[in-house]
């Protein structure tokens, strides 16, 4: 049964080892699902304080076009913990900012299918790898490499982390995830969603969405697309206490069929962890 993400913890990482637990709840963090205290003696690496240093440069490879070749993995942008990002729900744009973000959404509903390679970075800069299917709507898998054994499966209603070793699952609705703006088969994000900031230079056009839920608190979605080139290079997830878990994407295909079976919570194989 699908249960609110302020009410449930990963269980899966109280029954593993540190790598498992980690991993556990670095997925969490990227779909901004909130492990409440109970969950916390699973020892994990200690979120890195607000004042950490940033890296602000992209690589060679980030900053290219996306290809369907194999290319390096591209150095994650962290954004800087210390950024005032506007809260106000009355936030106004100019016609710059507006055209930008109608960019943004109209790259977004074009989208059908995305297939490629991910590089993850955790709060306290713990980085994984691996490999996302999306299908839209509302369908998308992201597999971590080894050891690993996390996967992470939405099928258009429900988002299951999964733990491939111990054959468990944990099951949250889509609708309280972020990261179903990316699902969504058509979005208008400035009529949509609550758009806070929208900026764009040189490399990267951004736009970060505030998404205010009264029993999970305030989080924040920001996408980052390139700016000579208008796709997809990375997002990043703010969870409620303020934690950046920053996803960056590389070896994008549009083309490529995806097996529908990817996207099936198998609840025989992997049963849901009890609550």
């Amino acid at each position: 049964m699908t249960k609110p993400l302020a009410n449930r913890g990963i269980q899966t990482g109280l029954h593993t080892g540190l790598h498992a637990g980690v991993a556990l709840l670095m997925a969490a963090s990227m779909l901004c699902i909130v492990v409440p205290s109970s969950a916390q003696n699973v020892p994990v690496p200690k979120p890195a304080p607000k004042g950490r240093d940033v890296q602000l440069s992209a690589s060679d490879g980030q900053r290219g076009p996306l290809t369907t070749g194999t290319t390096q993995p591209p150095e994650p942008v962290i954004p800087d913990p210390r950024r005032n990002v506007p809260a106000s729900i009355f936030a106004t744009f100019d016609a710059n900012q507006k055209a930008q973000a109608a960019r943004v959404s109209a790259y977004l509903s074009s989208l059908s299918t995305l297939v490629g390679n991910f590089v993850q970075v955790g709060p306290d800069g713990s980085k994984t790898r691996g490999e996302f299917y999306i299908q839209k709507p509302g369908k998308v898998r992201f597999e971590y490499d080894t050891p690993s054994p996390i996967e992470i499966i939405a099928d258009g209603s429900a988002v299951a982390v999964r733990d491939r070793k111990l054959a468990t699952q944990d099951i949250y609705p889509l609708s309280q995830t972020p990261l179903r703006y990316l699902l969504s088969d058509r979005i208008d994000l400035m009529r949509d969603t609550n758009v806070v900031s929208v900026t764009a230079d040189d490399l990267y056009v951004s736009v970060t969405i505030e998404e205010r839920q009264t029993l999970i608190g305030t989080s924040r979605l920001m996408l980052m697309l390139g700016a000579k080139d208008g796709q997809l290079k990375q997002w990043t997830v703010t969870d409620p206490q303020g934690y950046d878990t920053t996803v960056a994407v590389y070896n994008l295909d549009t083309t490529k069929k995806v097996d529908p079976g990817l996207f099936k919570i198998d609840f025989t194989v992997y049963p849901t962890s009890p609550g």
